[in-house]
């Protein structure tokens, strides 16, 4: 694997990680640690988007990103 897909691997993981245990009910979406695990997720997911050039996972990305982060400011509030 290169550094690319290690990085795309990771953010992809954590997104599913904070998708998983909402749906076991570990973590509501309101949780920091959801929105956290979201955050970080989509936003090394984007970044390896950017490297390989994807136009179409950047703009998913970082669309779920910046949702992350309006929740995150919405957390702190």
């Amino acid at each position: 694997m290169t550094y690319i897909d290690w990085i795309g691997s990771v953010g992809v993981f954590l997104i599913l990680l904070a998708y998983v245990l909402n749906a076991a009910g570990k973590l509501g979406t309101k949780d920091l640690i959801y929105i956290l695990l979201n955050l970080i997720g989509a936003s090394l997911a984007c970044y390896a988007s950017v490297l390989m050039d994807y136009v179409p996972f950047i703009i998913l990305e970082a669309v779920w990103a910046t949702v992350s982060l309006f929740s995150l400011i919405r957390y702190k509030m």
